[in-house]
């Protein structure tokens, strides 16, 4: 079992920054992402880590605005959001899969951050 604990949303101003926090507890993942879903829309994928290394991936829509990084000594996963725009308004969830490959289905969900971007 792994729970996970989102923080850091809030409310910015287009062109602000956030920084979301998940903090995972329980059994080791091999991967570790975001996801949102914008008002109205499906899940989408936003970026994800291998833990044990390698380069963070992520969507085009967030390429060179969003940086996923990693504690390893916190157990605790960030999602840094620079040059925020109101299409990024959405909730914000944290993902876990025990094994990889990281893609496909994910084993774990946390219960989201709202992040509300105006214009």
């Amino acid at each position: 079992q792994v729970q996970l604990v989102e923080s850091g949303g809030g409310s910015v101003q287009a062109g602000g920054s956030l920084r979301l926090s998940c903090a995972a507890s329980g059994a080791t993942s091999k991967c570790m992402a975001w996801f949102r879903q914008p008002p109205g829309n499906p899940h989408e994928y936003v970026a994800h880590i291998y833990t044990a290394g390698g380069s963070p991936m992520y969507a085009d829509s967030v390429k060179g605005r969003f940086t996923i990084s990693q504690d390893n000594a916190k157990n605790t996963l960030y999602l840094l959001m620079n040059s925020l725009k109101p299409e990024d308004t959405a909730m914000y969830y944290c993902a876990a899969k025990l094994r990889p490959p990281c893609s496909g289905s994910w084993d774990y969900l946390g219960q989201g951050t709202q992040v509300t971007v105006s214009s």
